[in-house]
């Protein structure tokens, strides 16, 4: 019960940073920020980038 207890008082104190704007925005620019320091980690969503990538420059060669 103490778990379930913390995790409901987290919920409840995110729920009233989320009435902010200001708190909204900030974690808007975490999450952004996060999910490109992600993709860059993860081995398969960098492949299929860098095959992107190669892709776009054999056809700006062309």
């Amino acid at each position: 019960m103490v778990l379930l207890d913390s995790i409901l008082y987290a919920f409840v104190t995110v729920n009233g940073f989320a009435t902010s704007p200001f708190v909204l925005v900030v974690l808007a620019f975490l999450g952004a920020y996060l999910g490109v320091r992600a993709v860059e980690l993860i081995p398969f969503t960098r492949r299929i980038i860098e095959r992107r990538e190669a892709q776009a420059a054999g056809a700006e060669s062309e």
